[in-house]
């Protein structure tokens, strides 16, 4: 049985949210800068990620150089359009719908029987290539959704919400996602709603995971911030087995956080010796 942790222990996640929206609005304007951008395109699905994510674009670069996108599929409930609606009226988002059944079902029908994940991947890829067809049409990069706590338990899929140009709230766990929503001044249906990628009816990131973000956040916290050992975060009073499924999880899903591995044959490889800042703009030539 997994521990509940105290107060206490969920409270050494607290950020200091003015600050943290300093800089974090200040890195979305940098890196648009060192790209030679302005606007930004964002996926808007109702949950208070992407909410989150869109109120500190809007901070950064002014609503109107954010283009707001809703993709639903025809599972998609209700209440995710309508929680995308509240946050795109608040922000004065220039916004479309672009729905993805049509483009989804030639493939999931193709194979009957195929799972809920698989379609759900394909649902979340086809929502990428969406957006950056928009990101073409409209001039501005795509932004990052994801939290921490995703990315580190693999609650992602590559190429898929993983697909993006930058990530402005991927240090962020879900708890501090919660802290910014509030100081933010997210609508309270976005903020009090249940965590869904809405991928399927009744679908919820929780029960899919089969543990909360709150339990999930105080471990991932003591393993990665503080780098306890799997046995120092049991003595924390946490059950020791699930402390070991959670840690297994970020070892095993570390592929979907870094860039495909290239295999050496040369003597200058790509990821290997020719490495270089992403801001890097250095001319070819002898110096």
């Amino acid at each position: 049985m997994i521990l509940e942790r105290s107060t206490a222990m969920l409270s050494r996640l607290n950020i200091n949210t003015e600050l943290a929206t300093r800089i974090l609005t200040g890195f979305i304007r940098d890196s648009m800068t060192k790209a030679g951008m302005s606007r930004a395109v964002i996926g808007l699905s109702g949950g208070i990620d992407s909410a989150v994510s869109a109120y500190l674009s809007a901070r950064a670069l002014g609503a109107e150089n954010v283009l707001a996108v809703r993709m639903p599929y025809r599972s998609s409930s209700a209440e995710s359009m309508s929680d995308a609606e509240s946050v795109i009226e608040d922000l004065a988002l220039p916004h479309l719908t672009v729905p993805i059944s049509d483009m989804a079902d030639p493939l999931i029908n193709r194979f009957p029987g195929m799972s809920k994940l698989r379609q759900g991947n394909i649902m979340a890829r086809l929502r990428m290539i969406t957006l950056y067809d928009q990101s073409m049409a409209w001039g501005g990069l795509v932004m990052g959704t994801s939290n921490k706590t995703e990315f580190l338990l693999g609650y992602s899929t590559i190429y898929g919400d993983s697909g993006v140009a930058l990530h402005p709230i991927a240090d962020l766990y879900k708890h501090q996602i919660r802290q910014m929503a509030r100081y933010l001044g997210l609508p309270r249906s976005v903020i009090d709603k249940p965590p869904s990628a809405d991928l399927w009816v009744g679908q919820t990131d929780e029960d899919e995971l089969g543990f909360t973000y709150d339990q999930a956040d105080q471990v991932l916290f003591l393993l990665v911030d503080e780098r306890y050992t799997v046995d120092e975060v049991a003595q924390e009073g946490f059950d020791r087995d699930f402390v070991a499924q959670i840690w297994e999880r970020v070892k095993a899903n570390h592929y979907k956080r870094t860039m495909p591995n290239i295999a050496k044959l040369s003597q200058r490889s790509i990821g290997h010796d020719f490495l270089y800042l992403r801001d890097y703009t250095g001319r070819a030539g002898r110096v």
